[in-house]
């Protein structure tokens, strides 16, 4: 299954998580084992592979969806299930697409969700299984318990990337103060982001799939990666050859693309982040420009950082810079520049320790 195809179809089981009106209905049908087939959306295109039912187009409850699922024919609903379009519908998909399935309710779901861009809900009469389709891919909807554990699982995982990510973010400063980073260390720290965000999209799809029932799974999740991208994103912007918004922003997706296995290659992240070929061995040094560790200074906004970033190059420079030579900065003033030479003073401390 493509990342594509994937992302629509779990941002589809939101309309059947726990909690919504769908799920209730499903749950019904799964108790009274009668088994149904129920089509949501791309209504144009299902009506040309209907025959027979009736339409009745009113307002969609868990109940109505019980009772009608007792014919033997399909339900058509509207894409934000809102409304019952159609009953007892034998659905007619072209009977040449290929399909994987065996018994005929789910092979015409499968063909009907090649055929058209809605989303078929199958639910087995016999062996109580809920069965998603969309685009020909199948995902099998899990009890809540299974998903559960499953998120739990995930969130344990996050917990522990995140706390070597900052473990090894901790060590980055002290090596940007003493401007001794190489391309090795910044491989780990970049492929340590992608492990956390990676982790963290897992995460997100069971909280999608648990419904009313992942809040708790959510607020822990939430807590674990605050401010996760904007660090991410700074420390593009301290060491990719163009340290714009944008282009970092970029780079972001492009490592995002990388294989766990090329993540671990200096040549592969620093071609990606567009760094010269003179600096992609591991022990090559690389300097920062210091946007992470300056962003840390109270009262020292975006703005600021960047004039002081484009007017001394590098972390190694600001540091060395006085009082005057940082109040000179358009938006420093006395002031912040006495902050900076302080706050950079106790992050060196602090690193130290």
């Amino acid at each position: 299954m493509d990342a594509r195809t994937q992302e629509i179809l779990q941002a589809e089981l939101a309309k059947v998580a726990p909690g919504t009106q769908l799920r209730e209905g499903l749950e019904y049908i799964l108790s009274a084992r009668t088994g149904a087939l129920i089509v949501m959306g791309d209504t144009e295109e299902v009506a040309k592979l209907c025959n027979g039912g009736f339409d009745i187009d009113t307002p969609f409850t868990p109940q109505r969806l019980f009772e009608l699922a007792k014919m033997d024919g399909a339900i058509v609903l509207d894409a934000e299930c809102r409304r019952i379009r159609r009953a007892n519908v034998h659905l007619v998909p072209d009977p040449g697409l290929p399909t994987t399935e065996t018994g005929m309710r789910h092979r015409t779901a499968e063909r009907v969700s090649r055929q058209t861009s809605a989303l078929v809900v199958s639910i087995s009469q016999r062996r109580d299984v809920v069965s998603l389709y969309l685009g020909g891919k199948r995902v099998i909807l899990d009890d809540i318990e299974v998903v559960l554990a499953k998120a739990n699982q995930a969130l344990q995982t996050l917990q522990r990337y995140r706390l070597r990510l900052d473990e090894v973010l901790e060590r980055l400063t002290l090596l940007e103060f003493d401007d001794i980073v190489t391309l090795g260390d910044l491989v780990e720290v970049v492929s340590r982001f992608e492990m956390v965000q990676r982790v963290s999209r897992e995460v997100s799809r069971y909280i999608l799939a648990l419904g009313t029932e992942g809040r708790l799974v959510r607020m822990q999740a939430e807590e674990l990666t605050v401010n996760l991208d904007d660090l991410y994103l700074l420390v593009l912007r301290d060491y990719s050859a163009d340290p714009g918004p944008r282009k970092a922003a970029a780079v972001r997706t492009a490592l995002g693309k990388l294989t766990p296995e090329q993540l671990l290659e200096e040549v592969t992240v620093g071609t990606t982040m567009g760094l010269s070929a003179d600096a992609q061995g591991g022990e090559d040094h690389v300097a920062a420009r210091g946007f992470r560790v300056l962003r840390r200074i109270p009262l020292l906004p975006a703005s600021v950082v960047a004039r002081l970033v484009e007017r001394f190059g590098t972390l190694a420079e600001i540091r060395r810079a006085d009082l005057s030579a940082l109040d000179s900065v358009d938006g420093v003033g006395t002031r912040r520049a006495r902050a900076i030479i302080e706050g950079l003073q106790r992050m060196r401390q602090s690193a130290s320790a």
